[in-house]
């Protein structure tokens, strides 16, 4: 297989372990690298309803002779677990005769530990059968599934008419249609097991067995975890996916586009094992047997993680940017059906300030297409609408700001206020008026006071 051809045999390892879980074995991990002892890979099967345990030697040579076979036979032997065990030799070249001979004669002896070879034409046949793009040694990620980016059931207006339903002023049959557009972004679940075991010259002082799920942004660039929001939306919609079909989908939003994904099967098993090696590190203190308190720092070996599973998947991010008169109101999720998680909301948010969240109270302006806080709106003194303290022209009134959709409006109130009796201007400041009153009262009080009469 010329793709493999410059690959060192550690990396041709990776590979071929990769190849294995796409096949559906489990427990797939690599034995430890710093002693050979006959065996490169471990993993599980599961055949009529029994668990056995597959050891398998992966030889990048041109050629594989009867002592590989050999040796992993007695490594099979020795190889310890509860159940039967059977052995593999995966070559990127050719086994020779008296290789495929001691294979065929376990077989024919109904040998407990019989060994299949695999050779480099077998390995392009079972790579193009499970649809696995070798290249450069590394397993490409190919997948055309996608979460659903709207709800088939319901209109794709439906998210942003939810949005807008507790912002006053506005009713739903009044929000024009938004302008749509939707990412297709590559993302994966991995699945991975931790067991290792720590000990010193007093016994065990620290274990690890532990099964890590998490989802992980898989565009280009260093893969990132996807916070709890996001994975349990994943999580919960993995078995309703659907074909990616950007010609299909074109046809509801206006804009369709979609990410590859940015590295290989491989380099996110690698990025997943160093981050467990990571985590699962800490540091331990024990008392020894001379009664001294020692500190350790526990750290996984490589072959003590094991990744089960590298599941891939499309996130489609649905961008809806609603326009209202002078101003757009942008509202971005993450989209599995009718469910989603918000990345931005920029209906719940004020246009004057920095006030945003679900938490507030918001009033849409007719007047100029914005929503406000309660701090950047006013009612309009002819209408008694809403007006945004942004668009609204304002004239002072009996000492107290007016505000007015426009000079049209304001020019209409100056005639209407001239017309007024004087008690009804005063009226225009209810507070400017009251107090006026108490204070004519007061002054009232006091000169019948001086003069007596109380």
């Amino acid at each position: 297989m010329a793709v493999l051809d410059d690959l060192s045999g550690f990396e041709f390892e990776d590979v071929i372990e990769d190849v294995f879980r796409n096949l559906g074995y489990e427990n797939v991990r690599q034995a430890t690298k710093t002693a050979d002892e006959g065996r490169d890979i471990l993993m599980e099967e599961v055949v009529d309803g029994i668990r056995r345990a597959v050891v398998v030697e992966c030889k990048h040579t041109d050629s594989v002779g009867r002592p590989v076979v050999q040796k992993l036979h007695s490594a099979i032997a020795t190889f310890e677990f509860d159940g039967p065990k059977r052995g593999m030799v995966v070559t990127t070249g050719r086994f020779t005769g008296p290789a495929q001979e001691y294979a065929d004669r376990l077989k024919q002896n109904d040998d407990p530990y019989q060994i299949e070879l695999t050779d480099g034409q077998d390995l392009r046949r079972i790579a193009d059968e499970i649809g696995l793009d070798l290249y450069n040694g590394r397993i490409e990620i190919l997948c055309d599934e996608t979460l659903r980016p709207y709800d088939p059931a319901a209109s794709i207006e439906v998210p942003i008419k939810e949005a807008f339903r507790d912002i006053e002023n506005i009713d739903s049959t009044e929000i024009p249609e938004p302008h749509t557009q939707v990412t297709f972004n590559p993302i994966v679940s991995v699945t991975a097991d931790t067991n290792a075991v720590f000990e010193t010259s007093v016994g065990v002082i620290h274990r690890i067995n532990e099964r890590t799920n998490f989802v992980v942004h898989a565009g280009r660039g260093h893969p990132s975890v996807a916070d709890d929001a996001v994975a349990t939306l994943v999580a919960e919609n993995r078995h309703t996916t659907v074909d990616l079909d950007i010609e299909r989908f074109q046809e509801v939003f206006d804009e369709v586009s979609d990410h590859r994904f940015g590295q290989t099967e491989t380099e996110y098993k690698e990025w997943a094992v160093d981050r467990l090696q990571e985590f699962h590190t800490t540091t331990v203190t024990y008392t020894g047997g001379n009664n001294v308190t020692y500190n350790k720092t526990c750290e996984p070996n490589l072959s003590d993680i094991s990744v089960q599973s590298i599941d891939p998947v499309f996130l489609p991010e649905v961008r809806q940017t609603t326009h209202l008169k002078d101003y757009s109101h942008p509202y971005e999720y993450y989209a599995a059906g009718p469910s989603r998680v918000t990345i931005e909301d920029g209906i719940h948010r004020c246009v004057h300030c920095e006030t945003h969240g679900v938490d507030e109270t918001y009033t849409y302006c007719a007047n100029c297409g914005a929503v406000a806080c309660g701090s950047h709106i006013e009612t309009e003194r002819l209408t008694g609408e809403p007006v945004c303290t942004g668009c609204a022209v304002t004239d002072r009134f009996a000492l107290k700001t007016k505000y007015f959709y426009d000079e049209e409006n304001l020019e209409s109130f100056r005639t209407e206020y001239a017309e007024m009796p004087f008690y009804k201007q005063a009226m225009e400041n209810t507070l400017l008026a009251g107090g006026s009153v108490i204070m004519t009262l007061l002054i009232v009080v006091g000169l019948l006071i001086i003069g007596g009469i109380i």
